[in-house]
């Protein structure tokens, strides 16, 4: 089973991010994961939308965006117009999840649905089938260097049962090591969102790495 590998860049160094995004691309990575915050819907604030067009026209990868933000609806076309492929929002976090989804892909891009540690598979379930992604915390979101949350694992073989009646890629996030990619892509989940836990930071070349990510 192919393993999508997402280097999340909030993890890269932005001062030097047009090197970072090079060697990333030689690597063959698959898609960059920015995450958006508001110091409200979590309680940190994280990448903005600068940051987001400045990677956009740096680069021809696909890019998503996690929409850590109260109320995402509200930026759905903002993140449109700086080019986004992928657009996860929490469903918790906005009054009529259905039409924000709906929406997404009506501008073309791809829903996604991001599900917090806390959050249940039935609360979300009705949903679903609008999703192209379902991407699982195994973190609670807003902070880098957490330990990888086990008790999620359930709720990730849930939704590759559900994944049989749908369409949706299961995505997972958070303390993303080489050993759990191998245990996750194993019962079924499609791609990683990866940083410090096992890219970046390392002596290995980024080529190096992903490759042995992916299994070649």
């Amino acid at each position: 089973m192919e393993r999508l590998i997402c280097p999340s860049l909030m993890c890269a160094d932005f001062s030097n991010i047009n090197v970072e995004l090079q060697n990333l691309e030689k690597a063959h990575v698959d898609i960059f994961h920015m995450d958006i915050m508001d110091g409200n819907f979590v309680p940190n604030l994280a990448l903005g939308l600068e940051d987001y067009q400045t990677v956009r026209k740096l680069t021809s990868i696909p890019m998503d965006v996690h929409l850590m933000v109260q109320n995402p609806q509200k930026f759905i076309h903002m993140f449109y117009d700086a080019g986004a492929n992928i657009v996860y929002i929490h469903a918790e976090a906005d009054q009529i999840p259905t039409s924000t989804l709906l929406e997404i892909r009506e501008l073309g891009m791809h829903p996604g649905i991001a599900i917090n540690p806390g959050t249940s598979i039935e609360s979300i379930k009705e949903l679903l089938p609008l999703a192209d992604y379902v991407l699982v915390m195994t973190v609670n979101p807003g902070f880098s260097g957490q330990k990888f949350l086990d008790f999620v694992i359930p709720k990730i073989k849930k939704l590759v049962i559900q994944k049989k009646e749908n369409s949706f890629k299961i995505m997972v996030d958070g303390a993303i090591s080489p050993s759990k990619i191998d245990q996750l892509s194993n019962l079924g989940v499609d791609g990683f969102i990866v940083g410090t836990s096992s890219l970046f930071g390392k002596n290995k070349s980024y080529k190096d790495i992903v490759s042995e990510l992916k299994g070649e």
